[in-house]
């Protein structure tokens, strides 16, 4: 674990250079929006939130999300909406298009 007890790097945007890259610095208030990106191991983009100040971010989902972005890169399974590591998965391809409700039952 890092400080603050956050088990996965994050980094801080004093200048605005990274915001302006993904999109969420407001030049007016000179800040960055808060804005959380999940970039896997080949540096691409898998998930991303862009919040007003006003609205904070769940840093419990964010976890449970980086888990499932795991989960699925370590055995090809997907995870359902709220999918925490032990609850069932599927396992995808064409005989479960249009029947996923049918084949997951939590």
């Amino acid at each position: 674990m890092v400080d603050g007890g956050v088990p996965f790097p994050m980094l801080t945007d004093a200048g605005g250079k990274i915001g302006e890259v993904y999109g969420v610095y407001d030049e007016a208030a000179g800040v960055d929006i808060r804005g959380r990106f999940i970039i896997d191991p080949n540096f691409v983009i898998r998930a991303m939130e862009v919040l007003t100040p006003e609205v904070g971010r769940n840093p419990n989902e964010l976890v449970r999300q980086i888990k499932a972005f795991q989960h699925v890169e370590e055995t090809g399974e997907v995870t359902p909406s709220g999918w925490e590591p032990g609850d069932p998965t599927l396992t995808p391809g064409p005989d479960l298009v249009g029947r996923v409700w049918e084949a997951w039952q939590p």
